[in-house]
């Protein structure tokens, strides 16, 4: 199979109406069309070490989730990339492999089941705990799913723990009460905790659906988690944890491939984490 053939499968399988290219950032990033895939490697983000394993791994196309050329929509065609040694030797690099990225974004966000949700579903084993759509309301598309669950009674403590846990993260930032009842939770992946261009969107879900955490992606600090943290000291049972975009959206790119099989085939398909992106400076107390 192609690149193209294998674009235009999983295009097929997640929506009857392909957005027009200049509507979309899901684009051929770099590689050609026409180029026999041998392997695939699926990753939240095409970084540097994630390009390193798939060609280790004999693999020639890699689907990625978020840009690999910096921007949002990936855009090359600006001053600023032409003579950059950063874009200049990762461009270089994927040459010298012959290694094609194409961006699952769009598309992916507009499967019925949301891919990205998806496979955190999976990860956190929530799917059974999914509230069903509330019909009269602004924040959404009607009838789509809006993030948030129902989840047996626990503490922020402890849903602290699952989640760092099912997520591999050993720092977890939050607000709010340890001790805390939680029952109501919504999950606002990547930038969805940033308001999707409506910054009280947030806030507004959480009075809307009573939702007493808030897992997110981005956060801006005088937004929702200044909302939360007003809330909590008020009295209010009120709380939020912040997994970072990469953590609330990878779970979505590792268990894609099971997804994929349909399209892909015999083709050999695998996962691969870009990893948490910082490194935790933390300072002993004298």
């Amino acid at each position: 199979m192609t690149v193209q053939q294998i674009i235009e499968g999983i295009i097929r399988k997640t929506t009857i109406l392909p957005l027009p290219q200049d509507r979309t950032c899901d684009h051929l990033i770099i590689g050609r069309p026409d180029m026999e895939v041998k392997g695939i490697v699926t990753t939240f983000m095409a970084t540097v070490e994630v390009i390193h394993q798939a060609h280790a791994l004999g693999a020639n196309f890699i689907i990625t989730h978020e840009p690999t050329w910096f921007t949002g929509r990936d855009d090359v065609d600006t001053a600023w990339c032409e003579g950059d040694p950063v874009y200049e030797r990762k461009r270089a690099l994927l040459e010298r492999y012959g290694i094609a990225v194409w961006r699952f974004h769009d598309h992916m966000h507009m499967d019925p089941q949301d891919g990205i949700y998806r496979g955190f579903d999976r990860q956190m084993g929530w799917a059974e705990y999914r509230m069903p759509p509330l019909k009269d309301q602004d924040l959404f598309p009607k009838g789509a799913f809006d993030g948030c669950y129902e989840i047996p009674e626990t503490t922020l403590e402890k849903l602290a723990g699952e989640v760092q846990e099912k997520l591999d993260m050993p720092v977890l930032r939050g607000i709010g009460d340890p001790k805390a009842r939680v029952t109501r939770v919504a999950v606002l992946v990547g930038g969805g905790s940033l308001g999707l261009g409506v910054e009280q969107m947030p806030m507004e879900l959480m009075h809307l659906r009573d939702i007493q955490v808030v897992l997110c992606g981005d956060i801006t600090e005088w937004t929702l988690p200044a909302y939360v943290r007003d809330a909590y000291q008020l009295g209010m049972n009120r709380g939020i944890l912040v997994l970072g975009h990469e953590k609330s959206e990878e779970p979505g790119m590792l268990h894609l491939p099971a997804w994929l099989k349909s399209v892909t085939g015999d083709i050999p398909v695998t996962p691969v984490s870009a990893g948490e992106p910082f490194t935790y400076f933390i300072r002993e107390k004298q």
